[in-house]
């Protein structure tokens, strides 16, 4: 079974948690993702990581000891990856706030379309999302959603106010990235990301009342 969301995204988030960071546990980590992406988390094993990575068995357990491990290890590394590429989406930060914001969009969704487990969870097993966003008193929202409320409000220029909510933004942000994974099919322009920057800009705008 794959870790509990909620408690990956913690360790993500914290900084104290490190986890093994050499060319070698690397290349066991990119192993480890490539089988999960391909049959998931349950028929996971160090034998066939060891096999797919190139290193013997007794390697995969001196870097992560676990299978448990590993697969903790995998989850924090690709959590803290997509976390980043949001967070690092705003290349101007003295641009207007549209613009900020609809590139925090565009990296979202590419992000989701792209990233190999997210991607799994879109055509086999939807459901792990919604009993992921569920559980918990709903951890796993609450979490991406003060994430985003941080990027929105870091992406901000010090000169500028807005009447929306923070929140009420990174809440629809959530939503809306939650929607894509369960339902892929879109007729955005999902892989022209200038067409879809444009689109979220325009509908970003009219959110902030800048239209």
């Amino acid at each position: 079974m794959p870790p509990q969301t909620a408690r990956v995204l913690a360790l993500a988030f914290d900084p104290s948690v490190q986890t093994a960071d050499d060319a070698t546990a690397h290349k066991v980590l990119d192993a480890a993702l490539a089988l999960a992406a391909g049959s998931g988390f349950k028929h996971l094993t160090m034998d066939d990581v060891a096999r797919r990575a190139g290193v013997g068995r007794m390697t995969v357990y001196r870097r992560f000891g676990s299978r448990e491990a590993l697969i903790d290890a995998l989850a924090v590394r690709e959590a803290r990856r997509c976390l980043n590429a949001i967070a690092s989406a705003v290349v101007d930060p003295a641009a207007p706030t549209d613009e900020r914001l609809a590139d925090v969009f565009v990296a979202t969704l590419k992000v989701i379309r792209e990233h190999p487990l997210l991607a799994r969870l879109a055509r086999v097993e939807p459901e792990a999302l919604l009993y992921e966003l569920t559980r918990d008193d709903s951890a796993v929202f609450r979490l991406a959603r003060e994430f985003l409320i941080g990027v929105i409000a870091d992406s901000r220029a010090a000169h500028e106010t807005s009447a929306v909510d923070p929140s009420l933004l990174a809440e629809l942000g959530v939503r809306l990235g939650a929607s894509f994974v369960l339902m892929p099919d879109s007729v955005l322009p999902l892989h022209d990301e200038r067409a879809t920057r444009r689109i979220a800009r325009g509908l970003i705008a009219q959110l902030l009342g800048t239209r």
